[in-house]
């Protein structure tokens, strides 16, 4: 499903209505008079001048379809139409950006410069009366982002919930991936290396290190136990006992983020284990509700996934033993999930409320990317993982608890790395819609 696909106006129409309520709101507490948003500009390499891929302001493309448009400007007054300052060159030594089309041009006044500095006189004339949102490097002359903290703040806030429009294009961005993970194992299947898998998995969703949404996790065997693994080995390995693959795709500005785990050998010990953190991930995902609070689903995580490594006689000591000891941190040291949007780790995820503050992490679990009460809208990744990491493993025994662990069960599972499932869910008023299992069940 692609959006040309879709009818996507009326999605559209309702969604940039929510755009302009927020942001007339956020101008509001925040004291000014026009919201402005430079698309972001090119960064040139130190003692070059080659520029690293370009990345879109976040807060640009909340508005509007548009990622590969460096030096443009969006400008909204309220109760005025929006404007974008659109950055179309004379330029034969790159392509040209397209003039602007689609289900979005009618709802904008379109202003087209042909150099960066000509957006200066299309911008509001009182510079002071404009929150202006984006990096220091947009600046153009006393044009420079404020990032006002009242206006950030509600923005973020409430771009936890996505709107329907929001939500179509992020679950084409779930279908271009699911079709680069079936590419994906079927390469490893084939004994491809990890920079083959990789190629198999940019082939198939047609995007590649400028367009994805992230750097692809591809690791193979013990690789599987580094967590952001992205080295892409060259060379197949001898034995490929293990696969996992962390990699999503972007659609219009959305991202998503899905993760895999297979064993080569479908009768072995460690495929089991994957299946049943499959099933207990799935219980996770079901347990989206409205009103949850995201952290209690963490700790309810390292539990289930505790019982598992008990089923399987790798800790001698019970779940509740295992996650009061810190122990269980050795074999899950990243957090549940982390909300998803526009960016893969979407802002927010912190938030106490619209108006600023930020609600703690529970104590021993530093890395969990998002401490709220979930609400319909809301879209998260449930993402747990069981890993044999040799240093983390190391500092049980240091911390004394080394009785806790089956040590020779470690072994034989530590030649195989780690196991990760990661989906993509949305919170409703009612049962938890997971986007990913849904793409897999409609590319099968």
């Amino acid at each position: 499903m692609t959006t040309a696909a879709l009818d996507i106006a009326p999605l559209y129409a309702g969604h940039l209505a929510m755009m302009k309520a927020r942001a007339d709101e956020a101008l509001l507490r925040g004291g000014f008079d026009h919201l402005v948003i430079p698309s972001g500009t090119l960064h040139y390499q130190v003692f070059d001048d080659r520029d690293y891929p370009y990345a879109v302001n976040p807060q640009f493309k909340a508005w509007l379809p548009l990622t590969r448009v460096p030096y443009s400007w969006l400008v909204y007054t309220p109760g005025q139409r929006p404007q974008v300052i659109f950055y179309q060159p004379f330029d034969y030594w790159h392509v040209v950006p397209d003039a602007p089309s689609g289900w979005w041009v009618e709802h904008f006044d379109i202003h087209i410069i042909r150099k960066p500095e000509e957006a200066r006189k299309l911008l509001p004339a009182n510079v002071a009366r404009c929150a202006i949102l984006g990096e220091p490097q947009s600046a153009l002359e006393e044009y420079a982002p404020n990032n006002p903290r009242p206006v950030l703040d509600y923005l973020e806030y409430h771009r936890s919930y996505k709107t329907p429009y929001e939500i179509t294009l992020m679950r084409v961005a779930q279908q271009l991936g699911v079709r680069g993970h079936r590419a994906a194992e079927a390469a490893f299947r084939a004994g491809e290396s990890e920079f083959g898998i990789h190629m198999a998995y940019c082939r198939a969703v047609g995007q590649d290190l400028g367009t994805l949404p992230y750097n692809n996790i591809i690791a193979l065997n013990e690789h599987t136990a580094i967590l952001h693994y992205t080295e892409l080995a060259q060379q197949a390995p001898a034995d490929a006992r293990s696969f996992l693959i962390d990699a999503g795709a972007s659609h219009a500005g959305y991202a998503s983020d899905i993760t895999r785990s297979y064993a080569a050998d479908a009768g072995c010990e460690f495929q089991a284990m994957i299946d049943a953190v499959d099933q207990a991930q799935i219980r996770m995902c079901n347990a989206v509700r409205d009103g949850k609070d995201y952290k209690a689903l963490h700790i309810d995580a390292h539990h289930m996934l505790m019982a598992i490594l008990k089923d399987f006689d790798v800790i001698n000591v019970s779940p509740e033993a295992a996650v009061a000891s810190g122990v269980s941190f050795a074999f899950m040291p990243h957090g549940l999930g982390h909300p998803i949007g526009l960016q893969v780790h979407d802002v927010a995820g912190f938030a106490e409320s619209d108006r600023g503050g930020s609600i703690a992490r529970p104590e021993g679990f530093p890395y969990l990317r998002m401490t709220r009460v979930l609400e319909p809208g809301m879209v998260v990744t449930i993402e747990p993982g069981l890993y044999f990491i040799d240093m983390l493993l190391e500092e049980v025994k240091k911390n004394g608890h080394g009785d806790s662990i089956n040590w020779q069960r470690v072994e034989q599972f530590r030649p195989y790395g780690g196991i990760r499932i990661e989906d993509e869910v949305l919170c409703t008023d009612g049962d938890a819609v997971n986007l990913t299992r849904e793409a897999f069940a409609q590319a099968d």
